[in-house]
């Protein structure tokens, strides 16, 4: 029996070492289901996510939602280790190792948790050679885990800000909450910075897919504004290029489409790693009244667009490569998903402050140039 309950011990420990090991070093996606760290994620966002979606939408709940992604990172680890110290003090209750200073399982579970967080106290000690080996092996799993989750914090923040760098930068040329329209409109008399905009974004969405991919727990971070989101960025920037590739002749077109490939590649697997099945908008994001009104809003600005069958057709198809994808992340993650068309609600945040969303002098701030 002894021998047995040593088993499950040193079992549990190596699959807490290995599942440590997938999330923080190995630096592709794990495929399998049945990890631990998966599992806390949909418990811990499950419950999360119930009281958010009692909330009314707005700077409560995004508040409320900002702090699920650190937080959950920071219990995860501290689960971690609870869980190899708890393995380490059945893996010494298993082999029956004797100990100064007391036998019951609490005081290996003393001695365990001593030896992992290397206090070196020193009331409670091996008293056989097999227990002193036991002992050092913890203490060094111990160090290595300090070791990478210092490790591990830095490089998760960095690539939480290069995200970030981009949508901050959309924001004065697509406003915020973007769109296409915004989009499009302000950036369509220069093609030259047109196709090295969406060239960016095409660098953008492949490092958002291999940091997303790495670091799922990234998807939950939430952007330093309530009305921007990696989600809504990168579905604007796929329905800009769905529009150009469709219906928009442009010297930018070639760009446009290896930027919809890039974009919608990203959108795939991370719905594929956060296992969410592709699922059809609630409502439709672009009904053909508004196609009409962003077709006559780009007319308006200079943008020929082609509005034959054809085109709508094709654009139709296009849509349906990446909204069942962006509306099932949308609905899980809590992050809801932009406009085709420039609304009301459409703001930048560069004009807001905290005296109402002017200027220092008391003037509306004129807008930059394009």
């Amino acid at each position: 029996m002894g021998l047995l309950i040593a088993a499950a011990g040193a079992l549990w420990a190596v699959v807490i070492m290995w599942d440590a090991f997938e999330a923080l070093v190995l630096p592709r996606r794990v495929t399998r289901r049945l990890r631990p760290t998966r599992m806390f994620y949909r418990v811990t966002w499950r419950i999360w996510s119930v009281l958010a979606r009692r909330m009314r939408p707005g700077g409560r709940r995004e508040t409320y939602l900002s702090f699920f992604g650190p937080l959950s990172m920071l219990i995860l680890m501290a689960v971690w280790a609870a869980s190899l110290v708890t393995a380490f003090a059945v893996l010494q209750t298993g082999t029956a190792l004797n100990v100064r200073g007391g036998g019951s399982f609490a005081d290996h579970l003393y001695l365990s948790g001593e030896t992992f967080f290397t206090l070196g106290l020193g009331d409670v000690t091996p008293a056989s050679p097999a227990g002193r080996v036991l002992v050092v092996i913890e203490a060094g799993i111990g160090f290595a885990f300090l070791a990478l989750v210092i490790g591990y914090l830095p490089v998760l923040y960095q690539s939480f800000s290069r995200r970030e760098l981009n949508i901050t930068l959309l924001d004065a040329r697509a406003g915020s909450p973007p769109s296409a329209e915004e989009l499009l409109r302000g950036e369509w008399n220069d093609q030259a910075a047109l196709t090295a905009l969406l060239h960016e974004w095409e660098h953008w969405s492949a490092e958002v897919l291999e940091s997303h991919l790495s670091y799922p727990v990234l998807s939950y971070y939430r952007s330093q504004h309530d009305n921007q989101s990696w989600l809504s960025a990168l579905t604007t920037i796929l329905d800009t290029t769905a529009l150009m590739i469709s219906g928009i002749p442009s010297p930018s077109a070639r760009q446009a489409r290896l930027t919809f490939a890039m974009a919608r590649h990203a959108v795939v697997d991370l719905a594929q790693v956060l296992s969410r099945r592709p699922v059809e908008p609630a409502q439709d994001r672009l009904p053909a009244s508004d196609l009409a009104k962003l077709r006559t809003g780009l007319e308006a600005a200079g943008v020929v667009v082609d509005a034959s069958a054809g085109a709508d057709d094709k654009l139709g198809e296009m849509r349906r490569m990446y909204e069942p994808f962006v509306s099932a992340l949308s609905d899980y993650l809590l992050m809801p998903l932009p406009a085709w068309r420039a609304g009301a609600d459409t703001r930048v945040n560069w004009r807001s402050s905290a005296g109402g969303g002017r200027a220092a002098d008391g003037r509306e701030p004129s807008p930059p140039e394009r």
